[in-house]
């Protein structure tokens, strides 16, 4: 989630339409130009019991961030609290109960960006060494309540935590007890967008299933592989889902600027502050009639803010965001971006993806995006058959994207071998909750805190 760096940044009044379309315009570039973004979060516990722990205790959030100062780091403050850290590799920053979140800087290849995972990586496990600290790559905390998880001292997480509970029964679950690896790229214009947007969220599903794993609430199997993403669905229901207008004729950056006005406000950013506007109209805000701020219109940044609180499966801003995957392990962060790079990245690929899902209609989406978080790759897509009968598929016309990027590393490789986990996954039938399970009934002897060993960083 982002993190205002800046108080009242000198930005103009919004007074047109074209303004609110300026950001995702703006956001065109030529293809030498394309970037790779990778954020990854992961869950923090203390090993001697393996509780999350608060901001303020010793060996804490607070801590941890500052500790990346021996790394270059620049904390950012809010309020007088550390709630990130900025650096030549993007910012790590905290979310609501105290997961940690690598945004990663906007990079050329896989292969920096897995050089960029490893840094980071390494730099909090040498700090979790001094701490007695562990992190732990996986999609929910499998053991934890939500009373037993911490805040985190962010402004817009309190006005969000006062929200959820009126727009949902699942959104404190999704702040407080879950983890994601997502990726952001680029596209060159409108019509390049529009592709990438449909092609990317009809097969968001198929992420989903091939990241799921979170098969446990409360030390128990919770009866789904992703329970992250049936968190989703009963979240808050009006910035969140398949957005089916996407598919529409038409579709553009106008009916994207249509949908964010009319998703509810959370907050507006003033002298350094979270105010208050959960529920109110963006529209009213435009007319200067926001109850939060009276006679007051927006500004650029505030447009920039309300962009940032929609959660779709896929969100557009001045670029696409993958939303669909589960955190986990080390290997997996790398073989997202791998995977969306090899679809979207290379026209070849891009038609391809696009001819195997272009005849799916609205319905058979919906059913698809609602069967995976229980089923993986056994859901069933529209026109029959199951995801498990179209991954390999994908996965090769990924891998001919990335053949064609010819991006290689000093060793000569190119960037295909980073989809190898997913192979794996593919190969086996299995996704990495099924695996998870399979331990749990076995060798862990329906233990679930055997999964720290398993899956930390």
């Amino acid at each position: 989630m982002s993190t205002r760096t800046a108080s009242d940044r000198e930005d103009p009044v919004i007074e047109n339409r074209d303004q609110l379309v300026a950001p995702m315009q703006a956001g065109e570039k030529i293809r030498e130009l394309w970037r790779i973004g990778t954020e990854h979060e992961k869950f923090v516990y203390k090993r001697s019991d393996f509780h999350a722990p608060s901001y303020d205790e010793p060996g804490g959030i607070r801590d941890i961030l500052m500790a990346l100062t021996d790394f270059g780091w620049e904390p950012v403050e809010e309020g007088g609290n550390v709630i990130a850290m900025s650096g030549a590799d993007g910012t790590v920053s905290l979310e609501p109960a105290g997961q940690l979140e690598l945004s990663g800087a906007p990079l050329e290849n896989l292969h920096q960006t897995c050089a960029e995972t490893g840094r980071h990586l390494e730099q909090v496990k040498a700090i979790g060494e001094r701490f007695g600290v562990g992190f732990i790559g996986v999609g929910m905390w499998p053991d934890k309540t939500r009373e037993e998880l911490p805040i985190m001292p962010k402004g817009r997480y309190a006005i969000m935590l006062r929200h959820m509970p009126r727009v949902g029964s699942m959104g404190l679950d999704m702040m407080l007890r879950t983890c994601t690896i997502q990726v952001n790229l680029d596209y060159s214009s409108e019509t390049d967008m529009v592709q990438k947007f449909r092609t990317s969220l009809a097969l968001q599903p198929l992420a989903t299933a091939l990241f799921a794993n979170s098969p446990f609430t409360e030390s128990k199997p919770n009866g789904y592989l992703s329970y992250r993403s049936h968190i989703w669905s009963d979240t808050d229901p009006a910035r969140t889902g398949m957005l089916p207008f996407v598919f529409d004729d038409g579709f553009g950056y106008e009916r994207y600027v249509d949908y964010m006005l009319d998703v509810p406000m959370y907050f507006v950013f003033r002298d350094g502050k979270y105010i208050d506007a959960a529920g109110q109209s963006f529209r009213d805000f435009l007319k200067g009639e926001l109850p939060a701020l009276p006679g007051e219109l927006p500004r650029a940044s505030d447009w920039q803010d309300h962009l940032s609180t929609a959660f779709p499966e896929v969100r557009l801003k001045s670029f696409l965001e993958m939303r669909g995957a589960d955190g986990g392990p080390w290997n997996r962060i790398c073989a997202l971006p791998a995977l969306w790079v090899g679809l979207l990245y290379d026209q070849g690929a891009l038609d391809a993806a696009w001819d195997l899902v272009k005849h799916w209609d609205m319905e058979g989406r919906e059913q698809l995006r609602n069967a995976v978080p229980r089923l993986g790759l056994k859901a069933p897509i529209p026109g029959g058959g199951t995801l498990q009968d179209i991954a390999g598929e994908v996965l090769q016309i990924a891998r001919s994207g990335l053949s064609a990027r010819k991006c290689l590393n000093s060793g000569g490789d190119n960037e295909t071998g980073f989809l190898a986990p997913l192979d794996e996954i593919v190969a086996n039938r299995k996704t990495p909750a099924e695996a998870c399970l399979e331990h749990y009934y076995s060798d862990w002897g329906e233990e679930v805190s055997k999964i720290y060993a398993v899956k930390s960083f």
